[in-house]
């Protein structure tokens, strides 16, 4: 027997349709748009600024790209550049919610600025020659050699420093045609071959495997450089930024790491 549909109750169907259209695409695209976008439950996103060594850049864009897909709501910023230089911009307060520096010496100037640091990586020095190492480079003591142009990183930036020291413990006396201000300059310079030879980190001649080749420097004439993670306490994300610090010291930021070539902390 069929029931016949009165006015009222087709009006209240169409009330009934209508509300649930805008249920089921809200159920459908926007979720997934949201979670695309790195947003969380209550639709909120939390940028996190880290200011780090420039010798970090390629690992650590990977290891944001990962932190990002594991912590929805969370995009990570990086700002890359030699650690003195960081150091100016934390004391000259630029925004920015952490810091990774490659020394503990430049971090340890900033005691007023920071929280207390974790060192979550090591490195080693290596001889960055051309590629094919055509002036047959074979450590330290030719680099004291007039004939070629080597470039170092200036003294106050943690790998001019470490150069200096490994240098100068060997009593080795090196006039450098240049003195960059970071690592990747110092690189850089090799790499275009406007120099011989340079001394940077392992690390980084590893990221210009068809453009460099990297001559070792035996560990008992070698520097071991620290990286230490630090909260800024000018961070308007404090718990965010904690929460990336202590990731990084997390066995899978450490496989990350130790991906690139960095040593365990």
């Amino acid at each position: 027997m069929s029931q016949q549909v009165t006015p009222r109750r087709a009006a209240a169907a169409l009330v009934t349709a209508a509300l649930l259209v805008p249920l089921a695409a809200c159920g459908n695209g926007d979720s997934k748009k949201d979670e695309g976008a790195g947003k969380s439950a209550d639709g909120a996103t939390t940028e996190l600024t880290v200011l780090a060594a420039s010798s970090l850049t390629d690992v650590f864009k990977k290891a944001g790209a990962v932190y990002e897909k594991e912590h929805q709501g969370t995009k990570v910023k990086f700002s890359f550049a030699g650690s003195q230089e960081l150091a100016a911009q934390v004391k000259q307060g630029a925004p920015a919610d952490a810091l990774v520096t490659a020394d503990t010496k430049t971090m340890d100037g900033l005691k007023a600025d920071a929280g207390t640091p974790t060192v979550i990586a090591r490195n080693r020095l290596v001889i960055a020659t051309g590629e094919g190492n055509p002036k047959k480079i074979s450590g330290l003591k030719d680099l004291a050699d007039s004939k070629l142009k080597v470039v170092l990183a200036a003294s106050e930036v943690p790998v001019g420093r470490y150069g200096k020291q490994v240098l100068d413990a060997q009593k080795i006396k090196v006039k450098p045609v240049s003195q960059e201000p970071n690592v990747r300059a110092v690189l850089s310079k090799v790499e275009l071959g406007e120099a011989d030879a340079g001394l940077v980190y392992r690390t980084d001649a590893a990221t210009a495997p068809k453009k460099v080749d990297a001559v070792d420097i035996p560990d008992a004439q070698n520097a071991v450089a620290s990286y230490p993670a630090a909260t800024l306490k000018t961070s308007k994300n404090a718990a965010a930024a904690a929460a990336f610090v202590k990731w990084l010291s997390t066995p899978e930021a450490q496989k990350i790491l130790q991906g690139a070539g960095f040593q365990k902390p």
